[in-house]
């Protein structure tokens, strides 16, 4: 009986914790897609050069459309990108 009571204690824990990593995961992926869209939209209409590299993909990641916008401006200042 206190085995079985253990067991599912572990796994509502497990289950808890796994929903907020998806939930995480989720909202990343979505700020990615939506700040690269912003980059290639701006790349295709400004006629930027900016490269898709790791570093840009994390940046949109973490900033979403803020991030690419920040590297838009960046790279049109000739800062970096």
């Amino acid at each position: 009986m206190v085995t079985e009571i253990i067991i599912l204690v572990v796994a509502i824990i497990a289950a808890i914790l796994l929903w907020k990593v998806l939930r995480t995961v989720k909202n990343m992926v979505i700020n990615t897609i939506a700040g690269l869209i912003v980059l290639v939209v701006a790349n295709l209409v400004l006629g930027l050069e900016i490269a898709y590299t790791w570093i840009v993909i994390l940046i949109c990641a973490i900033a979403g459309v803020v991030g690419a916008l920040l590297i838009i401006v960046l790279n049109y200042l000739g800062i970096a990108f």
